[in-house]
């Protein structure tokens, strides 16, 4: 029972940041099985049952706050549930170790650039409110579902920071957008892992104390994400993501740095992250009335 309640509160705080920021449910469930001895194919296949029902009420969530763009949906989503069951089916038991390491340099340097884009400029101006192309959108599917049903999460890391660089979409409507995609991908890959692994080492009871906490903070999520102001948004979304990949990155067999430096690297990145987000907070209320303006305009 204490298991299971464990799990829930991690599903519960998983979505939340997830909803909130885009990215981090599938990585922070995924770690927590695999802590416990379940088997990299299992714990995948596990979280992406539960993402079934998360996403599902995360994207209805995201969609009564006004956050999702439905065209930017269907031309990542349908790419993304292919790659998603290609690499549930074909890599499910499979090691990502090696590409693990790579996939975290292309993502820390996108998260750096998001970092830097939004607490030193604000909210991009220039190309606000432009579509996002297809021929964009569908290769980025494509890799975000096959690194997420391999790695047991990833649809949100390479697809949010992706969505964001490109400054077309703002931060809210690309995280519930990204949020409400993941429910082809957890299908598409749940599908895959069935097809490959069939039920073998899946919990349906850890997946539903998962789904429980899930439920609960899709909700939150989806409305606090909309109060965030968009420069503060993202700042704190570039923040996570160099954290999380530089975390994996030290700990990899390229690297492997021992805990005395990884925690000093942690503290100097906790320490600019907090010093940009007050920076961010400060220039937010400095042109508020001028970004909600440029908003305004793009949704219009």
């Amino acid at each position: 029972m204490t298991k299971l309640v464990l799990l829930a509160l991690v599903g519960l705080g998983a979505q939340l940041v997830d909803g909130s920021l885009g990215m981090a449910y599938g990585v922070t469930s995924t770690t927590l099985l695999l802590a416990i001895g379940t088997s990299p194919a299992a714990a995948s296949a596990t979280v992406h049952l539960a993402e079934i029902g998360t996403t599902l009420v995360a994207g209805l969530s995201h969609w009564r706050f006004g956050n999702v763009d439905w065209k930017v949906v269907l031309k990542i989503g349908v790419p993304g549930a292919v790659g998603a069951f290609a690499g549930a089916t074909f890599l499910s038991g499979l090691s990502t170790d090696t590409a693990a390491p790579l996939m975290s340099i292309i993502l820390l340097l996108l998260g750096l650039y998001v970092f830097v884009r939004f607490t030193v400029a604000g909210l991009p101006k220039a190309d606000l409110g432009k579509p996002l192309r297809k021929r964009f959108l569908a290769p980025l599917g494509l890799v975000g579902g096959f690194v997420d049903a391999t790695g047991g999460g990833g649809w949100g890391p390479v697809g949010t920071p992706a969505i964001l660089a490109s400054g077309r979409l703002e931060p809210r409507k690309t995280i519930g957008s990204i949020d409400a995609s993941e429910f082809l991908v957890a299908i598409a890959a749940s599908l895959g892992f069935l097809f490959g692994i069939g039920g073998e080492g899946v919990n349906a009871t850890w997946a539903l104390a998962l789904l429980l906490g899930g439920i609960i903070a899709a909700p939150i999520a989806a409305w606090l994400v909309r109060h965030i102001p968009p420069r503060v948004l993202g700042s704190a979304v570039g923040g996570i993501i160099i954290l999380t990949n530089m975390r994996t990155l030290l700990r990899s067999d390229w690297i492997d740095a021992p805990d005395t430096t990884r925690y000093a690297v942690y503290t100097v990145i906790y320490v600019i992250w907090a010093a940009a987000l007050a920076y961010s907070i400060q220039q937010y209320r400095l042109h508020r009335d001028e970004d909600r303006q440029i908003i305004a305009a793009a949704a219009a």
